[in-house]
């Protein structure tokens, strides 16, 4: 039977754009179902790309995150490749995203900009190369990985991926979530070196610096607490088992002096800090094990979608 490719395009406010993108994948992959999500865009974006021959939904729900999560329970395909319509990403380079999914050597696939430098010298925005490599090292930290782009927005996927991720997020997150199920989920991943080249002028970022990157790392603190509790709530049990050590010692000694407690508003606030530090650790276990039966719960439910 023949493959079903669908391609994905996220698109508000792109008129200047959408066309070409459309065209250049429709160049490559003329056999594929190119789809265009219009999220309330104000211009000539959603005739433009019906012009084209995409297939053009509305999403009326702003975020990126939105858009992806109607995509995904959506279209049917057995391959997608998600780009984003500011012609950033080279379509010419698809198959470099589509081979490994083919092959079986992975469940999504990255297109890395960062690799090979052309980010770097395309991106004319500041603290963008700042804010990637940061968000890098906390993933790849926190996840034990070692991936070179986590917030590229060109990703290939197979049935299986789409069909079992839940979308949370809202806006721009959604490529940090992406990579950071995958790796908890344990998907296999093939990063694809790609060639990116910066928006034509004219052509406006959606991508606000600081409140996304705020957004980002939000998230990323907020999937380390759902998907890894026991460490998450162990660092905050350490920080304040050592707050009210620092309190409690002057009281210690003073009792081991004197066999005396004066300062009694210290001793009260000590015992309260590693009370709470007892908590959280408990806390962390109790959600650790929540968290574990999730994650089989998850597995099952792969199952069932093979059968």
């Amino acid at each position: 039977m023949k493959e079903k490719i669908a391609v994905l395009l996220p698109a508000y406010n792109e008129e200047i754009t959408i066309q070409k993108v459309i065209k250049d994948f429709q160049t490559v992959l003329p056999q594929a179902d190119i789809y265009v999500y219009d999220n309330n865009s104000k211009d000539q974006t959603n005739a433009l790309a019906r012009e084209a021959g995409a297939i053009v939904k509305f999403e009326p729900r702003q975020g990126k995150g939105n858009v992806v999560r109607s995509m995904f329970r959506e279209i049917d395909a057995d391959y997608y490749i998600m780009a984003d319509a500011d012609d950033t990403y080279p379509a010419a380079e698809v198959e470099k995203l589509l081979e490994p999914l083919r092959s079986g050597m992975a469940d999504m696939t990255i297109g890395d900009r960062l690799s090979n430098g052309t980010y770097s010298q395309e991106n004319k925005r500041g603290f963008h190369d700042f804010g990637n490599n940061l968000v890098r090292y906390l993933i790849n930290s926190l996840y034990k990985g070692n991936y070179n782009d986590i917030m590229t927005g060109y990703r290939g996927f197979n049935r299986l991926f789409v069909k079992t991720f839940p979308v949370l997020s809202p806006g721009f997150e959604i490529e940090t979530e992406l990579s950071i199920h995958a790796m908890d989920k344990r998907f296999k991943l093939v990063e694809v070196p790609i060639t990116y080249k910066d928006r034509p002028e004219g052509s406006e970022s959606k991508l606000s610096t600081f409140s996304d990157g705020f957004k980002v790392l939000k998230m990323i603190f907020s999937l380390f607490k759902d998907y890894k509790p026991l460490i998450f709530f162990s660092v905050l049990a350490a920080v304040l088992f050592f707050i009210g050590l620092i309190i409690g010692l002057p009281v210690i000694a003073e009792y081991a002096n004197t066999g005396l407690i004066d300062k009694l508003p210290s001793a009260v606030l000590a015992t309260g800090f590693m009370i709470l530090a007892g908590l959280f650790f408990i806390a962390g276990i109790i959600l650790d094990t929540v968290v574990r039966q999730n994650r089989m719960q998850y597995e099952l439910e792969v199952y069932h979608y093979y059968d």
